[in-house]
């Protein structure tokens, strides 16, 4: 997860966020969920037809126009850019389709608020856009504290697309994260009883693909950081790796000493629990040093545009850069779906062409997958038709964006499960020299393995 510097005793609060986003990536789908999608509205595809008068059908819609709520902690505690990307995402989508016409003669009108990185901020903007805008629905959220969530789903109000930075889309109904869930989301407990699972997907694309055999963790002397920092030995050692733990302080971390300890072991891979003060200081110290790893693994919240900047001062570190995740790459104009989303965000936004992200082609995907979903209700919009939708069976890609995703609940996890993944690497001689994120798989909807689920309480 990609953080930016900000005052100590603000960044571990998030570093608990990190934990919980990083597992919900990967798809735990047969491969038969790969087969087939829908071809419903949206920029790349054009609006339905109108069929009739439409009818003022639900709330937050009326016969000209649908409200629908965008909450992002935008003046969160650790900067501006780290929950951003997804609203703007939406944002480039639903200007696009207004500008073809809106949705069965129907313009989309956002409502956005920012929370402020907080819960009385994220609960402030909850009741504001349910009971002052009366919006229809929420979509494509990225906040640090979900408190608002319990609220949401009391009214039934549908919350397609958001991020599952906390654990809220794994607990309540009418909340639908970009990366599916087969957990109950039954408002009672988290995932099955409080247990959520993570599989190793990751570690083993690595082992194969680079033929590693031992990584080093690094974290900081905080207790959020030391817990993910565990998951991820555990991850690592359920896959047969030789790990190296390492725990810096973290007001004064000592990273030349981290360095030392990695070329002295040998580690191939790198991974951590650190903020990006922390990674650009590690990365720094490596190659200070010297020490060059096969690969230094980041997230999808990294995969940005900014680790040109972030890592300007370690270029050798910065290009053994890898991130994976569960969305195609933005750099991979090829697909349709990213030349639509490009396009956009250049048109309507395009002072950010150096903050483009993963996660802003995610928030493209959840405004997508909404409007799917309000699309198959034809002129007669209603919170029940998209919600059926949603809890369909048939897993739904966002016009191939996203690997396959329900929300269908399924039993505890046990055994192996099938799982996919896709994969960048920062080049600086990419783009015609200028750098950028290179894909390294084939596909990823068939860069999958069947790996062990390992379970964890949040």
């Amino acid at each position: 997860m990609r953080l930016t510097a900000a005052a100590p005793r603000r960044v571990p609060v998030v570093l608990l966020a990190l934990l919980l986003l990083l597992t919900a990536c990967g798809t735990r789908l047969p491969d038969g969920a790969f087969t087939g999608r829908p071809t419903p509205a949206g920029p790349g595809s054009g609006p339905g037809p109108a069929s009739g008068a439409n009818p003022a059908s639900d709330t937050g819609v009326t016969a000209g126009e649908i409200r629908i709520g965008i909450v992002t902690s935008l003046t969160s505690p650790v900067g501006s850019d780290v929950f951003s990307g997804p609203r703007y995402g939406a944002q480039a989508f639903f200007q696009a389709l207004n500008d073809r016409g809106g949705l069965h003669g129907r313009t989309v009108r956002l409502v956005t608020c920012d929370d402020a990185g907080s819960g009385i901020g994220n609960q402030d903007c909850v009741h504001r856009l349910i009971d002052q805008a009366h919006v229809f629905a929420f979509v494509s959220g990225s906040v640090l504290d979900y408190a608002g969530a319990p609220y949401v789903s009391g009214k039934a109000v549908p919350d397609v697309g958001g991020q599952p930075i906390g654990t809220a889309y794994d607990r309540w109904p009418h909340l639908y994260g970009i990366y599916g869930s087969a957990a109950p989301r039954d408002g009672r407990s988290v995932g099955w009883n409080g247990t959520l699972y993570q599989s190793t997907e990751v570690f083993r694309f690595f082992k194969e693909r680079l033929g590693a055999a031992s990584a080093a963790v690094v974290a900081y002397n905080q207790a959020d950081s030391a817990r993910y920092a565990a998951q991820l030995k555990a991850g690592l050692e359920a896959e047969g790796y030789r790990v190296l733990l390492q725990t810096v302080d973290f007001a004064l971390p000592d990273f030349q000493a981290v360095a030392a300890a990695v070329r002295a072991d040998g580690s191939q891979l790198l991974f951590d629990a650190m903020d990006t003060r922390g990674n650009a200081a590690l990365c720094r110290a490596l190659d200070e040093a010297g020490v060059r790893v096969t690969a230094k693994v980041t997230n999808v919240q990294n995969w940005s545009e900014s680790v040109r900047t972030d890592y300007q001062s370690s270029p050798g570190c910065r290009n053994v850069l890898w991130a994976t995740s569960s969305s195609l790459n933005y750099e991979d104009r090829q697909y349709p779906a990213v030349r639509d989303f490009r396009a956009a965000t250049a048109r309507y936004y395009p002072d950010r062409a150096a903050q483009l992200s993963a996660w802003e082609l995610e928030g493209w995907a959840g405004a997508q997958w909404l409007t799917d979903a309000m699309d198959s209700c034809g002129a007669a919009l209603t919170r029940a038709c998209v919600e059926a939708f949603m809890n369909r069976a048939e897993p739904y890609d966002a016009h191939g964006l996203i690997l396959p995703a329900s929300f269908v609940p399924q039993p505890p996890p046990a055994g192996l499960a099938r799982a996919c993944l896709n994969a960048a690497r920062w080049e600086d001689s990419a783009e015609g020299g200028a750098g950028g994120w290179v894909t390294q798989v084939p596909s990823m909807t068939t860069t999958c393995y069947d790996v062990p689920q390992l379970p964890y309480r949040p």
